[in-house]
């Protein structure tokens, strides 16, 4: 493409910039909506792992910015037929992007720098960001080392200053990761801690990130990623869990720093408890099946259950077939969805299995198990008493 057809980045000569004049270079549609391409510009459109900016030409929103062959998309959220237009930047978004990409760099070069790890890929998202270096294990220590370096950094205010290098000047700047492309290539470079190659928006001193908090990490990918906020991003979930640790610690009438101790203390009472429901529930399931046994009209027991579990029911089947000779036919609706449990004892001959395909398709339903015990699941919730009606004709002619 020629120089005349490429857009003027405006954001690389000043990323503060918020408001800019351009020319309409041409139109073209993009994914159903209107878009514009301009002869210079102040939006940033999406590349490197950083979101698009946001925005307005001549009062309509732009949805989106995107790069196509060196081609710059403004796409609008509706048709504009103007040649001239005047460009507003979001910049409550454009600064929040600053931070967090800059915040990136810091973070990444902290790995590297005590942990010799590379990053692999990077994210800026809407609420977190992400990171992914290439490690598969850390210690909680080392996390705290990096972001108390990366932090340390921050705090010293260093400059951030950006550059065009030729490909020849390029092998001297000691880059953290050798640049994607040929030619001359941009850097980012804070101070004398990090050498970036990067197209992103970034802000002129370290101080303007922000406080950069590690949130957590998990494996994927052989790798490690971690995910991370900076500037008021940290504000914003600083005070979401601190609002959350206060009214916790409210609710244990306990000061904030007592409430581990307390929630240990109350996990330790509800496994207690559990322990003693399960007890008196196997003891209920026992007096139950006795009640069933005693009220049977014949061998085989047979009923629709509310607000009961399978693994209940399930028990409550076992139970009565080991008191005696019985066939046991259950159902229940159970978080939606219509659940048969058949049992028999081990002293019958039907094979329950061979009745799953002749009762399954009544609920639309799938299922299986044992000769003795078999568990159907399906959708038709309103169909559990015609499939134990079934289900209680084919089994009543084998024994």
């Amino acid at each position: 493409m020629s120089d005349q057809k490429k857009t003027r980045r405006l954001y690389f000569d000043n990323a503060y910039q918020v408001e800019f004049k351009a020319k309409v270079t041409g139109r073209e549609p993009y994914k159903g909506r209107p878009a514009l391409r301009l002869d210079q510009t102040c939006f940033y459109p999406e590349s490197g792992g950083q979101p698009a900016d946001k925005g307005s030409l001549n009062g309509v929103e732009v949805v989106d910015v995107v790069e196509e062959e060196e081609k710059i998309l403004h796409v609008l959220k509706k048709e504009m037929t103007a040649e001239q237009v005047l460009g507003i930047i979001d910049w409550e978004t454009r600064f929040d992007h600053m931070q967090q990409h800059a915040g990136q760099h810091i973070l990444s070069q902290s790995f590297y720098a005590l942990l010799g790890a590379e990053t692999v890929s990077f994210h800026l998202g809407k609420v977190t960001s992400t990171v992914e270096i290439d490690k598969q294990e850390i210690k909680e220590e080392d996390v705290e080392k990096i972001e108390r370096l990366a932090n340390e950094i921050v705090f010293r205010n260093e400059e951030i200053c950006t550059y065009i290098a030729s490909k020849e000047e390029i092998a001297a700047v000691p880059l953290r990761r050798p640049p994607k492309k040929e030619g001359h290539i941009r850097v980012v470079q804070i101070s004398d801690f990090d050498y970036s190659a990067c197209g992103g928006t970034h802000p002129e001193r370290t101080g303007e990130i922000g406080l950069i908090k590690i949130l957590k990490w998990e494996r994927i990918r052989n790798h490690l990623r971690f995910e991370f906020v900076c500037g008021h991003r940290s504000l914003r979930d600083y005070s979401a869990r601190h609002r959350v640790l206060r009214e916790v610690a409210l609710l244990f009438t306990v000061g904030e720093s007592e409430l581990p101790s307390s929630v240990q203390k109350l996990f330790s009472e509800l496994k207690s408890q559990k322990k003693r429901l399960g007890k008196v529930q196997q003891k209920l399931l026992r007096y139950e099946a006795l009640d069933l046994i005693q009220n049977a009209q014949g061998r085989i027991i047979r009923h629709v259950f509310a607000d009961r579990s399978p693994d209940q029911l399930r028990q409550l089947a076992l139970n009565i077939i080991n008191s005696g000779s019985y066939v046991v036919l259950f159902g229940v609706c159970f978080e939606g969805r219509a659940r048969l449990i058949f049992a028999r004892s081990g002293d019958l001959e039907p094979d329950l299995r061979e009745v799953v395909p002749e009762i399954s398709p009544i609920i639309d339903g799938r299922g299986g198990g044992r000769p003795s015990l078999i568990e159907i699941s399906g959708t038709q919730t309103g169909a559990l008493e015609k499939a134990l009606e079934k289900a209680f004709e084919i089994i009543e002619n084998k024994i």
